[in-house]
């Protein structure tokens, strides 16, 4: 059986990439997960079954197993959580990725990395093609999830240099789906759950900020592709994400048009560091993977993750 492990498998990206894995049988996977902001009721279905084990476990310590192939999901995308920690943010960056490079290096595996669009900061190219370099406060209230995610991909890179260690990193553009959890702080969450309960939908600033919205399925379609299809030495860095573009406004009446509330829309600051626009260029990707692309438009998307979150309020209620 080929060996997996999943840094981070009990979140929301790293759930659904356990849950994909799992089906396959001839997989075993390991999910590591210290519940930070990762969920047991995520991977709740998979514990049990004989080719899954979940494993509590800080990446910042490191971790000894036999394995074929490492994803690095580990690290709080949360906006809040990240804000309110932001040291462990950085560690779990710096530490986490050294400690699961050298797990990769002993082993001979294939790691990958799970960057983010926010390596590009508050972009002053539009769309984000993979060689723009970003512009990132590095002292920023964000600073510890951007540039602890950049300097990920450079220890990446760096360690396939000096130590040959087989690495692909690629960069998620705003996923959304089932398993994130209804208080992370992301935009389609956020406005999802504040429909459902008939609150106000909260917009930072006036709406017009733009960005790509990709459900999660697709994201794990390319995903496979750069671990298991592509070419041997593409390492990425890759976007991963829709290139169709929304403004938060529009997401926000999609969302109220769909949950049928009552709520209305309620207008604070922008937050500071903010993209104003973020969209991904997604032609390497489409050239280096097969001709991936999202296929799940954003409506199809919307009603499957409303539906999720119904069925969590339901929950609760």
């Amino acid at each position: 059986m080929k060996r997996i492990l999943v840094a981070g498998g009990a979140g929301f990206i790293g759930s659904n990439l356990c849950a994909r894995l799992v089906r396959d049988s001839n997989n075993y996977v390991i999910c590591l997960d210290n519940l930070f902001t990762g969920r047991t009721e995520n991977v709740a279905d998979l514990i049990g079954l004989p080719n899954f084990r979940f494993v509590n476990h800080d990446v910042q310590t490191p971790f000894v197993t036999d394995v074929d192939q490492i994803y690095n999901a580990a690290c709080p995308a949360s906006p809040p959580a990240y804000s309110k920690t932001p040291m462990e943010t950085v560690k779990t960056c710096i530490l986490g990725s050294i400690n699961l490079l050298d797990l990769a290096t002993e082993n001979g595996a294939v790691i990958m990395q799970f960057s983010t669009s926010e390596v590009y900061g508050d972009p002053a190219v539009h769309p984000q093609p993979e060689s723009y370099r970003g512009n990132v406060n590095p002292i920023g209230l964000r600073s510890c999830y951007d540039e602890g995610k950049r300097c990920a991909e450079t220890l990446f890179f760096d360690y396939s240099r000096q130590a040959g260690t087989k690495i692909k990193v690629i960069r998620i553009f705003n996923t959304y789906g089932p398993n994130m959890d209804p208080g992370d702080g992301r935009v389609v969450s956020n406005f999802i759950m504040q429909a459902l309960r008939g609150e106000d939908l909260t917009i930072y600033g006036d709406g017009s900020q733009t960005r790509s919205f990709q459900y999660v399925d697709d994201l794990l379609d390319g995903i496979d592709l750069m671990m298991n299809h592509s070419r041997e030495d593409f390492q990425g860095p890759v976007n991963l994400g829709n290139p169709h573009e929304f403004t938060i406004l529009e997401l926000a009446e999609k969302v109220l048009a769909k949950t049928g509330g009552k709520s209305r829309i309620a207008f604070r600051p922008l937050p500071s560091d903010d993209p104003v626009r973020r969209r991904p260029d997604i032609s390497l990707a489409r050239g280096e993977l097969c001709g991936w692309e999202p296929k799940i438009p954003l409506d199809e998307g919307l009603d499957r993750t409303i539906e999720y979150f119904r069925k969590i309020e339901s929950k609760r209620k």
